[in-house]
């Protein structure tokens, strides 16, 4: 069975633009704008206001636990099909997140900076076993001088992050938002160029 080549496999997610109307061509324009506007505005608060994003990135997640929350402990206690056993599980880990929300809301700071820090160690673990992988496989890699020097690369990255992974973090969080200035800027560039010179129907 031949695999696809490559143009081909594009041409299978490509479109007509002579098939496109006007209005859908607005409707992309709109979509594209409106994602590339959220993505700029987010992007700033991120790299510009960490912190407060962060605290509000917690505000969110709290409100997730809680709705998770509920939902377990409702599943739990009127959930008549389950065995008592799978009951109790849903009722403890809807007990669990409800707490873990109150604590979010009572201290959304100290919680930020508690969720960073999971997160730098998470991202420094990560990186050590990607390392640690690329390293094993750069014997039989094509680019074996490449793979090795991303290897120690990942190895360095991962052992900092988890010496320092508060900062780790930060350092993440605004490149993160940087790259969503970027993406959101050529986002809304996409919306003002995309369907010029098409041959659009009615």
């Amino acid at each position: 069975m031949s695999t696809p080549q490559p143009n081909r496999m594009m041409a299978m997610f490509a479109f007509d633009s002579s098939q496109l109307t006007k209005s859908a061509v607005n409707s992309i324009r709109i979509a594209l704008g409106v994602t590339g506007f959220i993505a700029l505005i987010v992007g700033v608060f991120m790299t510009f206001w960490a912190r407060e994003s962060a605290v509000v990135l917690t505000f969110m997640l709290a409100i997730y636990f809680v709705i998770a929350g509920l939902a377990y402990l409702g599943i739990g206690l009127f959930s008549k099909g389950l065995s008592g056993g799978a009951r109790a599980l849903d009722i403890v880990l809807g007990v669990v997140f409800v707490v873990g929300s109150i604590i979010m809301f009572a201290n959304p700071t100290e919680s930020a900076v508690v969720l960073g820090i999971f997160l730098g160690v998470l991202v420094g673990i990560l990186w050590i076993i990607e390392g640690v992988v690329a390293l094993a496989q750069s014997g039989n890699s094509s680019s074996k001088g490449w793979s090795i020097f991303f290897g120690i690369l990942s190895l360095v990255a991962g052992v900092v992050l988890l010496f320092s992974p508060l900062w780790g973090a930060v350092i993440l969080f605004i490149v993160t938002g940087i790259s969503l200035i970027i993406l959101g800027i050529v986002q809304i560039v996409r919306a003002f160029t995309f369907g010029r010179g098409m041959v659009l129907s009615d």
